[in-house]
């Protein structure tokens, strides 16, 4: 009989204790929340976009749009404490707070390490990724069939402006992705820092038609002296986190000057 109370006491407890989340590894992460309720907190606008585009719905940022170099962003205590109430925490590598964020993510947010690069093949691949990360995997393939329809009407405006001719394109390092729409690879890359001298006569012996500078770390001023037209290409979407919403605005500044 003794050994029966102790038993059904140690019940009760245990009842109790998951009940209050009092048992050990209960707390170390806060149960599944479905797609709809998850709360994603985003370090900028380009994870927010990639965010969005795989199904999620309620989705906070960081770095406020505009900031010139997001990854220099300090953040405040107001943007720590968003964290640490989110479900899910979006960051890159590559930002100088990712680190800020981890820490106040604390032991409920799951932390995910998005890869930025606007390169569609490999958008595609992160948005599916996150999709299943979130639940949406269904919202991600739907978004990625009106991203293919979108990306190759875009193409095909932008290479139309080319009437015909490929362009011989320089590009910052982490916007060479845009050269795809206008159908060729660079001829050249420099960056991320800006080119050197040797670079710059490399880069004007391709004799380019079009120079794409990265708006968050631009070096195209270097190349001033090169005969070709700058394009500015922007890798972060707007406060609209519309990823294709970025890719038609790009394709509009191309086509501009190839015009």
């Amino acid at each position: 009989m003794r050994r029966l109370r102790l038993t059904a006491v140690a019940v009760i407890t245990t009842v109790a204790m998951a009940a209050c989340g009092g048992t050990g590894e209960s707390t170390s992460a806060a149960p599944s929340p479905t797609a709809k309720g998850l709360k994603v907190v985003a370090a900028s606008t380009w994870e927010a976009g990639f965010a969005k585009a795989a199904g999620a719905t309620d989705i906070t940022v960081i770095v406020p749009p505009g900031v010139h170099h997001a990854p220099d962003y300090d953040p405040k205590p107001s943007d720590l404490v968003k964290v640490a109430q989110a479900d899910v925490v979006l960051y890159a590598a590559f930002e100088g707070f990712a680190g800020k964020l981890k820490e106040a993510a604390g032991s409920k947010a799951k932390l995910i390490e998005v890869s930025l690069d606007n390169t569609p093949d490999k958008v595609r691949a992160e948005v599916a990724r996150l999709g299943g990360e979130f639940g949406t995997a269904e919202a991600a393939k739907a978004w990625t069939a009106t991203f293919d329809t979108e990306y190759a009407a875009m193409k095909e405006k932008v290479t139309g402006a080319a009437e015909g001719i490929a362009p011989v394109i320089v590009a910052q390092a982490f916007v060479a992705w845009a050269a795809d729409l206008t159908g060729v690879q660079p001829a050249g890359v420099y960056g991320p820092q800006p080119p050197t001298a040797g670079q710059i006569s490399e880069l004007a012996a391709k004799k380019p038609r079009l120079v794409l500078d990265n708006s968050a770390m631009p070096g195209g001023d270097a190349l001033a002296n090169v005969e070709a037209k700058r394009v500015v290409i922007d890798n972060f979407p707007d406060q609209g986190l519309d990823l294709i919403a970025m890719y038609k605005a790009n394709a509009d500044a191309i086509t501009a000057a190839l015009g």
